[in-house]
């Protein structure tokens, strides 16, 4: 089989450069990229005990794909005490996030490299019954030695870039996909891309997007307190947000800033950047030009002059959704950018827009327009958002409406997903495993 042969060359590369790979590993540490005591278990070397009895594995990549985890860890959790559950996250910065929203019995490690030698030493000790990958983590030797040691695969809100599509289904590549896709026993996908990268119409299922699971969330006090405090601090000013904002649309986002001050002086735009340092330079770039401006990580409270805050944090982002009537959410506004999860703003009932350029979220956007068309506004550039807002913010009823419709459509939408979810684990995956 060409797909086998293909893996065994991939096998072959990836011991060949395992000694790279790992003093690569220690300049990312070196870094900051990687966690300065448990960089060790990125070559499958554990830093706790492995209790007995069945284990569950849950991976995400990073801090989306494991926020979308959590509900379903929970919901395990609950029906399934008798479980060990472990999960896995790739990034430090999704560590940092979600070890302190997990639940204190779930173990959290570091996800081990995709060298043989990481990967082998992680499935001997862990033995999981089973491994549930959320996304689109298709990693050739976790997937091929899960699959040697009868380690039951299922594979949930499944998705694969229009790029990466185009890449795994070329002649050289697709034997490889269709051969790792073959190994799960569970894929639920967000849409028909993987039948035509020759997974098996019977491990098929389709439940809906775990991203629009936000509401299974419960914020702590500490949390709770924060934005209270915030939301006091804001009572009475017009506020909008700008979420998941990458390099360059803080240009756009902060010249429809300067346009709504002339119309409303005293309002507040809210800042957040995909990625805090980014954060950090637009807060530097805005008081170099004389403008009062908060930052989260200075713990600095908007004042009555301040009507820019920027928050250059992680994980506090369905929060802050609390605070505004408006979001437009980033990632969306220059071509090559892909989107970002709308429907936490949604949830929360703010008047969601954003670009056009959302990439795998067009399925989300699609949903929300057919629930109800008025819950979401894609706008094309600066002067489409420019009068998007200022006709928001001149017309209390059509900003109402479009919240009402935000918070309707998210609500319509994600129904039922967690039990969806569940159903079609307990019986191609726990059924299969654990009984």
């Amino acid at each position: 089989m060409k797909g086998k042969l293909l893996y065994n060359i991939y096998r072959t590369l990836t011991y060949s450069v395992s000694p790279l790979v790992y003093l690569h590993l220690r300049w990312r540490k070196i870094r900051g990229l990687e966690h300065p005591c448990r960089w060790s278990e990125r070559l499958g070397r554990p830093s706790v005990a492995r209790p007995t009895g069945p284990l569950l594995w849950f991976h995400a990549a990073s801090l989306g794909e494991g926020i979308a985890a959590i509900p379903v860890i929970k919901h395990c959790r609950r029906l399934r005490p008798n479980l060990t559950i472990l999960m896995t996250t790739t990034t430090y910065s999704a560590f940092e996030v979600i070890k302190n929203r997990l639940p204190s019995d779930i173990i959290y490690q570091f996800c081990p490299l995709d060298i043989p030698t990481a990967i082998d030493a992680f499935l001997a000790y862990w033995k999981p019954n089973a491994i549930i990958i959320i996304e689109s983590e298709l990693w050739p030797n976790l997937i091929m030695g899960a699959s040697k040691h009868g380690i039951a695969l299922a594979l949930l809100n499944a998705r694969v870039s229009t790029k990466s599509f185009i890449q795994w289904s070329r002649p050289l590549l697709l034997p490889l996909i269709s051969l790792l896709l073959s190994k799960f026993s569970l894929i639920v996908p967000l849409a028909i891309r993987f039948q035509l990268l020759q997974a098996p119409p019977s491990i098929i299922n389709f439940s809906g997007d775990l991203k629009y699971a936000v509401h299974e969330f419960d914020d702590s006090e500490e949390d709770k307190e924060s934005i209270e405090e915030l939301k006091e601090l804001l009572d009475g000013r017009q506020v909008w947000m700008a979420s998941s904002i990458h390099r360059g649309e803080e240009k756009v986002m902060l010249g429809v800033h300067k346009v709504l001050m002339e119309m409303i002086p005293s309002i507040v735009t809210i800042i957040v950047p995909r990625h805090p340092q980014h954060g950090k330079e637009i807060a530097h770039e805005l008081q170099r030009e004389g403008q009062i401006v908060a930052l989260r990580t200075r713990h600095e409270m908007p004042v009555p002059r301040t009507n820019v805050y920027v928050v250059d944090t992680l994980g506090e982002l369905r929060q802050f959704y609390r605070l505004t009537p408006i979001a437009v959410i980033g990632g969306s506004f220059f071509p090559g950018l892909s989107g970002h999860n709308i429907s936490e703003a949604a949830a929360a009932g703010c008047a969601v827009l954003t670009g056009h350029h959302i990439g795998h979220y067009s399925n989300m956007v699609s949903q929300m327009h057919r629930s109800d068309p008025m819950s979401v506004l894609q706008v094309s550039g600066k002067l489409e958002l420019e009068e998007a807002l200022k006709e928001l913010f001149s017309d209390a009823r059509l900003l109402e409406a479009r919240r009402v419709a935000a918070k309707q459509a998210f609500c319509a939408t994600s129904s039922g997903i967690i039990a969806n979810v569940w159903n079609l684990l307990d019986y191609h995956i726990f059924r299969q495993a654990l009984d």
